[in-house]
């Protein structure tokens, strides 16, 4: 529901939403997977562009199939969540082993492991208490502790969050703090804890020159990291340490380091775009596109950043004008409308849909 929130005249379907949920009994995200797109409309109206068209003569998954369920393309680390749900730690420990230096698959590794840590921590308790000093059950505490601080605080903008959030956030994430940094003393070649750090100094509010050596120390261990660029390209946006120009600049500045962080400036266009600020019809998106797409079609196809990007693409791909290309994004997409850039919004699998309607409606006509 985040885009929503920060577009005052829609603010309304938001809360709409929230007290229909009340009244059912459920969350608001439950809420929104069961309504159609007919009783989703009674709250938040369809625009003439977001109106159904029938996709699957583009070849493409009916929308009673697409799902926000998560997909895992990893089943190693899908298994090793599943056990950390079920109190088993021990295909945790050995994934983060197997998985040795390869920096982004670690990361998305612990988040994930991270996020589970979060809502039960009892699995990872046990890994602590069996392996003491531990490394790789110290990033996952580290950043389990960010995790949580994150759903004390809550989704929503500052004025719609409560004082008591706020200081439940805070408290958290001092004592984060602490564990990311005893976890880099005891992985001090691993750039991971480094990445939460740098999620941590945004919640905490860093200045520049404080963030900065931050930022040096995980491009030092890794200086192509995903996921590390996603987190200082969070800092740099303007709702948090920085400014439209500030973000924009080092999202150029990453994509050109290589092909594989050519979906910067498409996620700072994004981030532009959901407060009004236009930036999608530049030659900065294009080229970036035209960096992205033969990555994600060659080498980054197995990146475990690969479905993600790919959303980014497709969006991008829709608001560039490049509807043909959009259409061949949202093939490889298929069903899976989870997480990324869709999960910004009031109702994902609406964004997603409604993407699709507008890249087929101005697509070649299917043969």
């Amino acid at each position: 529901m985040l885009s929503l929130l920060f577009k005052p005249k829609q603010r309304k379907a938001v809360f709409a939403l929230m007290k229909e949920a009340k009244r059912r009994g459920v969350s608001a995200d439950e809420l929104m997977d069961v309504l159609t797109p007919e009783e989703l409309s009674e709250f938040i109206p369809l625009e003439k562009k977001e109106r159904p068209v029938d996709v699957t003569k583009w070849g493409l998954p009916a929308d009673d199939e697409v799902t926000t369920d998560r997909f895992f393309s990893d089943l190693a680390l899908a298994e090793a969540d599943t056990a950390a749900r079920s109190g088993d730690w021990a295909p945790a420990a050995e994934l983060l082993a197997e998985i040795g230096t390869d920096w982004d698959r670690r990361g998305v590794a612990a988040s994930l492991l991270g996020e589970t840590a979060a809502n039960d921590d009892t699995w990872l308790k046990a890994w602590q208490a069996a392996r003491p000093g531990d490394p790789d059950a110290a990033v996952v505490h580290a950043e389990g502790l960010v995790r949580l601080a994150w759903q004390i605080r809550g989704g929503y903008r500052a004025d719609q969050t409560s004082r008591e959030q706020f200081a439940g956030f805070f408290r958290v994430l001092e004592e984060a703090e602490e564990a990311t940094k005893a976890a880099t003393e005891l992985a001090p070649e691993d750039p991971t804890p480094w990445c939460t750090m740098l999620t941590l100094a945004r919640g905490r509010q860093y200045e520049h020159e404080r963030f900065r050596p931050l930022w040096n120390e995980l491009i030092t261990r890794a200086p192509l990291h995903h996921g590390g660029h996603t987190q200082a390209l969070q800092y740099w946006c303007e709702k948090w340490g920085g400014s439209h120009e500030l973000m924009f600049a080092f999202a150029e500045e990453a994509a050109a380091k290589a092909p594989a962080l050519a979906v910067m400036p498409l996620a700072a266009a994004h981030e532009a775009a959901i407060v009004d600020a236009p930036a999608w019809k530049t030659k900065q998106v294009n080229a970036a596109l035209d960096r992205l797409l033969p990555w994600l079609d060659g080498e980054g196809a197995r990146h475990p950043s690969a479905r993600e990007d790919r959303a980014y693409a497709a969006l991008a791909l829709v608001e560039a004008g490049r509807h043909n290309e959009a259409v061949e994004q949202f093939r490889k997409l298929g069903t899976h409308a989870d997480g990324g850039v869709w999960a910004y919004y009031a109702v994902p699998k609406r964004k997603f849909l409604t993407t699709r309607y507008q890249a087929c409606r101005h697509a070649s006509r299917p043969r």
